[in-house]
Order: structure tokens, then sequence, then C-alpha cells
């Protein structure tokens, strides 16, 4: 077979156009590449390393609830505060008053209520059982937020609980202050 000489006809120009294409096909690819080796230290990192945003109903006259929102903060949370007082939102969400305490949060669904380590709300967002929340009744000395200079050293012991939309309550961790004494499976 004898090779075809296509100057000067119309498939010529038809062969022209495709190396042409070829051309732009490979210079787009090379740029698609180029764009890729960057992005992981650019957007997809950051969509990857995006902050759980934590929404947190308070007083606005309370220094325990502000310092729980710095320590969620320094802890991996963004955060938005109203401060409207969370006796309302608390009601709303279905949380009895018994388990209770000074702001009630809400994160990716889950109701956080009082002062819970922000290790256990990562802790739930990475496990994400079916349930409620948790919450921290009361105000325990020594928990994130009530472990300032202020409360002399004293550090209560409290549990950190979970509860299910039923609104049975089980044991999530214990701590002895801010130091986490166990943790239970659910």
């Amino acid at each position: 077979m004898s090779p075809i000489d296509l100057k000067g006809t119309k498939n010529a120009m038809n062969l022209a156009k495709v190396k042409r294409n070829d051309r732009r096909l490979a210079l787009q690819s090379l740029g698609a590449l180029v764009l890729a080796a960057h992005l992981p230290t650019s957007s997809v990192a950051g969509a990857a390393a995006a902050k759980p945003l934590v929404e947190v109903w308070k007083s606005p006259t309370c220094g325990c609830c502000q310092d729980w929102i710095e320590h969620l903060e320094k802890n991996g949370f963004q955060t938005k505060a109203y401060d409207l007082g969370n006796t309302a939102k608390r009601k709303e969400v279905g949380l009895p008053t018994s388990l209770g305490s000074c702001h009630t949060a809400m994160v990716n669904g889950y109701v956080i209520e009082g002062h819970v380590p922000a290790g256990e709300i990562h802790r739930l967002l990475k496990e994400k059982p079916v349930a409620l929340g948790l919450t921290v009744p009361q105000m325990p000395i020594g928990s994130p937020g009530m472990d300032g200079p202020e409360y002399g050293g004293q550090r209560d012991r409290y549990d950190v609980l979970l509860v299910t939309r039923s609104l049975t309550v089980k044991r999530f961790a214990s701590y002895h202050g801010t130091e986490r004494v166990q943790g239970f499976t659910l």
C-alpha cells in the first residue's frame, strides 16, 4: 500500500485541524495537571480542614459561656453566638430542664447543652450516633469554661451524657475537671 498524498485536498485541511485540536487538548490537559498539583495546598486542603460550626444560645452577660466558646474555637470549631438566653432554644429542641445548663448549642443537627468538652463533640460528630445530643447538666467547676483562675483550681467530677431521641440518657464520658477519666462505648 502506498502513502496517500493529502496536500491540497479537503482531507489535508481536516488533518491539520485534528493536529491543532490535539495540541489544544494536550495543552489543556497539561494546564489541568498543573492546577491539580497545586490544589492540595489551596482549595482542597481548605475544604478538608473546614471547621464545624457550633451555634450557641446564651445570656449576653455569661462569662463562662464565652469561655466555653473560646475553648471550642481553640479546639477546631467555628462558633456563632446568639445572646438571647437559652431557655427557649432548649425547649425548642426538646431537651428537659433537668438536663440543662447555662447555654444550648447546635452542631450538625446535634444539641450540645452546657460545658461539654470539645473532644467529646468531635467524638460525637465522628461516631454519629442516633441521638438528640450531649449534655453536661448544671455547671460543674473545672469543666471547659468553668476552669478559670476565679475557681481556685477546684475540679468537680462530672459526666458527659448522651441523650437519645427518646430522652433516655447514657454516660458518654466521665471527667475530673478537664481530665478525662473514662470514655464509654455506645
